[in-house]
């Protein structure tokens, strides 16, 4: 369970973490990818920050996951002048990809009949005989 501490600094991170991305980004000479970020958990001691971006073309993800992590020192930098007044200590950030809404859109396809099980066995995995 967050308090509510945690979830105030997660939310001034997430906020502050689109605009510091997008511009490391661009700077980085990246076009034509958009990258959010959807949530930012911070642990009860306030020193980490787990980061969760969507990135979408989603194909484009792990590829974006490196460049983040290659600017990481000027996203922490940036951050950290723009919380200086909010946050005593810089959180160490960590990122990830947040998959949701793939997940989300895998549902959706199988729901709308897209993908049909009975239609299409080879969709569901086999089952081992015991």
């Amino acid at each position: 369970m967050e308090t509510n501490r945690q979830k105030k600094v997660g939310g001034v991170l997430q906020r502050d973490l689109v605009d510091v991305i997008q511009k490391a980004l661009a700077q980085a000479g990246v076009t034509g990818i958009i990258v959010s970020v959807s949530k930012v958990g911070v642990t009860t001691d306030l020193s980490q920050a787990k980061v969760y971006m969507s990135v979408f073309p989603h194909d484009k993800a792990a590829e974006m996951l490196v460049e983040v992590k290659a600017v990481k020192p000027f996203i922490k930098h940036e951050i950290a002048q723009r919380t200086r007044h909010q946050l005593r200590r810089m959180p160490e950030l960590q990122f990830y990809i947040d998959d949701s809404l793939e997940y989300i859109d895998g549902i959706d396809k199988s729901l709308k009949g897209t993908e049909d099980p009975i239609e299409n066995p080879d969709l569901l995995p086999r089952r081992k005989k015991s």
